[in-house]
């Protein structure tokens, strides 16, 4: 899978892994101001259970970005996920298709190329169509753990974007920020979308939806938002594009 000057593919060796966790640590460590892992690296139980995909500049070889997916029958295995730690997610064990976990998303620090991410979804695209996902979701990260720096975001988020009343996460982690009951107001749109993270801006701009709550992070000094995209929601042209990438 490529995107002009980006491929993506699938970690095959220990090297890689190892390079995948220590780009998450760059990027959700060494960059957040969260406390540094004495390794180097980001890891956890999941890594075992997940395929870890690479993104690579085609002319250097070097990993510019990665993320890992979970591949999950149905809801009735949901409670696997990374994100059912954080999110009671009952009302999704009755859902009876495939669908898979996208997480720890993360691009190498200063690069800001739009290719990246569309390199990304092209292969998260491939994955959808070959194995006939019907759902796809993860946890989107905000930096820090202020939420009021976001108060426009959230707002957008709570006016527009929240999940159907029939798979809206419940609370289950100890320390969150109800934001939908908190910020009400009429948000400022530009500054909202300049402040979200851009993985959330491409689920939302394909009909994805959010929890009503952000779980604060201390470990990781983030912010983040249960994201859940139900693939028929996608428009049309958004997924041809899509799937031009994927190859």
């Amino acid at each position: 899978m490529t995107s002009r000057g980006f491929q993506a593919r699938i970690a095959e060796t220990d090297a890689d892994l190892d390079a995948a966790q220590r780009l998450r640590h760059a990027a959700f460590i060494g960059s957040t101001g969260a406390v540094p892992r004495a390794d180097g690296r980001d890891a956890d139980a999941f890594d075992a259970i997940c395929r870890h995909v690479l993104i690579e500049d085609r002319r250097t070889g070097r990993l510019v970005a990665t993320f890992r997916l979970l591949p999950l029958r149905s809801g009735a295995d949901i409670q696997r996920s990374y994100s059912a730690q954080y999110y009671e997610l009952d009302a999704l064990l009755d859902y009876d298709r495939p669908m898979v976990e996208m997480g720890r998303f993360c691009v190498a620090p200063g690069l800001r190329d739009p290719d990246i991410l569309r390199t990304a979804w092209g292969a998260v695209t491939r994955v959808v169509d070959d194995e006939k996902v019907e759902l796809l979701f993860g946890c989107s990260s905000f930096h820090g753990t202020d939420a009021e720096a976001y108060a426009d975001a959230f707002a957008v988020l709570s006016e527009r974007h929240l999940a159907p009343r029939r798979w809206l996460p419940r609370i289950k982690a100890p320390n969150v920020f109800r934001f939908a009951q908190r910020f009400r107001r009429s948000p400022d749109r530009k500054r909202a979308l300049k402040t979200m993270p851009p993985l959330l801006r491409s689920y939302l701009t394909m009909g994805g939806w959010v929890s009503d709550h952000a779980v604060v992070d201390t470990d990781l000094n983030t912010l983040h938002v249960f994201t859940g995209l139900e693939i028929r929601a996608i428009p049309p042209a958004r997924a041809r594009a899509l799937r031009a990438v994927a190859g």
